[in-house]
């Protein structure tokens, strides 16, 4: 079984940074796509970023601001998070997996408020 766990969440200002990591159990993580998610209040769980062979996607709301990376010697992936914003609070996901099958971690808090 696979296992995802987030950390790194907590409590910030706007215009703060944090720094999300996700680690990956396993022995296949390097040839899984990976992606961040998030959970608002009341919303529906949304696309962050993701991390597919090479290429990095990202939702229009973090452009330039989210950056998404993966260390396969360590089996972990990053989300660093700068210039946040209030609307940018909520319970962030790591998720991965190859074709049919696709493992989610538990969340992680992100707040944002002065």
């Amino acid at each position: 079984q696979v296992q995802l766990v987030e950390s790194g969440g907590g409590l910030v200002q706007p215009g703060g940074s944090l720094r999300l990591s996700c680690a990956v159990s396993g022995n296949r993580f390097s040839i899984y796509d990976m992606g961040w998610y998030r959970q608002a209040p009341g919303k529906q769980r949304e696309l962050v970023a993701t991390l597919i062979g090479a290429t990095t996607t990202y939702a229009e709301f973090v452009k330039g601001r989210f950056t998404i990376s993966r260390d396969n010697v360590k089996n972990m992936v990053y989300l660093q998070m700068n210039s946040l914003k209030p609307e940018d609070t909520g319970v962030y996901y790591c998720n991965g997996g190859r074709g049919v099958r696709s493992y989610w971690g538990q969340g992680t808090q992100v707040t944002v408020s002065s």
